[in-house]
């Protein structure tokens, strides 16, 4: 096999990398997250207490890193077009750019369980959970910019 073509498989692989691995990411913290807000809306019932429906926001955080992880992946594709970057850059970018994304949502998820538990229980602290949430999306913010940035 010609090494262009090898480059170019394995930059391919480094591509779907970036929004495969965030999307996992997204997916495990989104998991933990929606079963601590079940838990608790289950608690709540239990003690014929309103169940919060704003234990949503704190499910659903984790998916917007599967977003970043898709425009990084445009990103990197049109690098690939443009041959800015070799196949190996695409695979090194989107492993640990993806990795390191699904990490920030598998993070983000826990602490959005840990949310969910504290603000059904307490009725308290909306805003303060959302900033430890927010800081965990800071990373996967920080990771798509820097990543852009060098994919040019």
């Amino acid at each position: 096999m010609d090494a262009s073509v090898v480059s170019g498989l394995v930059g391919e692989i480094g591509i779907g990398a970036c929004l495969g691995l965030s999307a996992i990411g997204s997916a495990a913290g989104a998991g933990a997250a929606g079963m601590a807000a079940i838990g608790a809306w289950k608690k709540c019932f239990l003690q014929n207490k309103p169940a919060p429906f704003i234990l949503v926001a704190f499910a659903g955080a984790p998916l917007t890193q599967t977003i970043y992880g898709f425009i990084l992946m445009q990103t990197l594709a049109g690098a690939a077009v443009a041959g800015t970057l070799t196949g190996f850059q695409l695979l090194g970018i989107g492993i640990f750019a993806g990795g390191a994304m699904g990490a920030s949502a598998f993070a983000q998820g826990n602490c959005a369980a840990s949310a969910s538990d504290a603000y059904s229980q307490t009725g308290q602290g909306f805003g303060n959970y959302m900033l430890v949430i927010g800081l965990c999306e800071t990373v996967a913010l920080f990771v798509m910019v820097f990543s852009m940035l060098i994919a040019g």
